[in-house]
């Protein structure tokens, strides 16, 4: 049994102000050739579906033509809410769906969402897990606090047999005990560790679909992996090299992944240099002009219309920074003056005291500032 997993579309999103719209409708053409090629038993989509739990127009149409397509080739979907998706809207007209083999949950009320199917090894159990937050798991535990405890609970509930063949689609932040997979800008902050889900849960499972980082990547065993975004979507990812997973499942144990390569309609990419060889036409290429591009110039003068200059050759210049003797100055200003606003008036007036007299403050001294200190406090000073 074959399957093919992406995640992370963001259908909607902008970067810098500039629309996808274009870029994933031509990945989303993509995935389409992959399964019309591949013929896999169904396609996993892990998650953060839409960019906004409120999707537009043009991002929920661009969606419904992209499963339309699916349902002609006769290629199952199988389908997850991330923490960007509205799970109810996302969720809409389910179950008509499930009558055409486009499964989507967008929601843990009760059980997980599994679907029996059959090949020639045997039964194989899918699961479907949205994107779960601990208030969505208390009624089987009051005392859930973390999101490791809610899909503990919630998989607890379910009883996986693993002598059978398993497959889970979730998305959630999912780390190898100490060791954290690598982040990228475009995704949402961490809460500390609050919100990590240690892969040990998934051991009866034999292939793990997850979506939530856009780094494509393994969570400790190989079948734990992340599909990662099929775009690039902050210059964070610029070394990424999307791909969609195929895995394919023989019997139990016997599972091979082979890591199918994306093609951008721009790729993202960050140059460097002053603003006279950036323009130079031997330095860049035809080819490469139109990708979308970070700028870092290096130049110590004042540079007029800087943007405008740039875009006569990069036409996807989407951010522009200066890297010179002026910003250094700048960026150590700022970080002296972030230094302080983080430290206590003691710890300020101890340095300004050794930095007057080379010295330590004594005990006393000490003793002397704290009580001074506290009585400006309760002067309300």
């Amino acid at each position: 049994m074959k399957f093919l997993h992406v995640a992370d579309l963001h259908i909607g999103k902008k970067v810098n102000e500039f629309s996808m719209a274009e870029d994933q409708r031509h990945i989303l053409r993509q995935i389409i050739e992959m399964v019309r090629v591949h013929r896999p038993d169904g396609l996993l989509i892990a998650g953060d579906v839409y960019d906004k739990n409120i999707p537009g127009v043009d991002g929920v149409m661009m969606l419904d033509q992209f499963l339309t397509e699916l349902y002609r080739d006769g290629c199952p979907v199988y389908m997850v809410s991330g923490n960007h998706d509205s799970g109810e809207r996302l969720a809409f007209g389910r179950e008509l769906m499930r009558r055409n083999q486009i499964y989507i949950s967008g929601g843990v009320s009760g059980c997980l969402e599994r679907i029996r199917l059959e090949d020639a090894f045997g039964p194989l159990n899918l699961y479907l897990m949205p994107f779960i937050r601990p208030s969505q798991a208390r009624h089987l535990d009051p005392e859930i606090a973390t999101y490791h405890q809610a899909v503990k609970a919630v998989l607890d509930h379910e009883k996986i047999d693993p002598s059978q063949r398993n497959v889970l689609v979730a998305h959630q932040f999912v780390v190898n005990g100490g060791e954290v997979p690598e982040r990228s800008d475009s995704e949402q902050l961490s809460l500390g560790t609050l919100d990590q889900v240690d892969a040990s849960l998934f051991d009866g499972f034999d292939y793990v679909a997850l979506g939530h980082l856009h780094g494509p990547q393994k969570v400790g065993r190989e079948t734990v992996r992340y599909a990662g975004s099929p775009l690039k979507y902050s210059f964070s990812e610029c070394r990424h090299r999307k791909s969609a997973v195929l895995v394919a499942m023989e019997e139990k144990g016997q599972t091979e992944i082979h890591l199918l390569p994306f093609t951008p309609l721009h790729d993202m990419r960050e140059i460097r240099g002053p603003i006279g060889e950036l323009l130079r036409e031997e330095n860049y290429s035809r080819a490469d002009v139109t990708d979308y591009i970070r700028a870092t110039l290096t130049d110590e003068g004042e540079i007029y219309d800087a943007m405008g200059r740039l875009r006569t050759v990069y036409p996807n210049l989407m951010k522009l920074d200066f890297d010179n003797s002026r910003t250094l100055f700048t960026e150590g200003i700022r970080t002296a003056a972030e230094e302080v606003a983080v430290k206590t008036p003691q710890e300020l007036f101890r340095e300004f005291y050794e930095s007057q007299n080379h010295v330590s403050m004594s005990a006393e001294q000490e003793g002397l500032l704290e009580e001074i200190l506290r009585e400006m406090e309760g002067d309300g000073l």
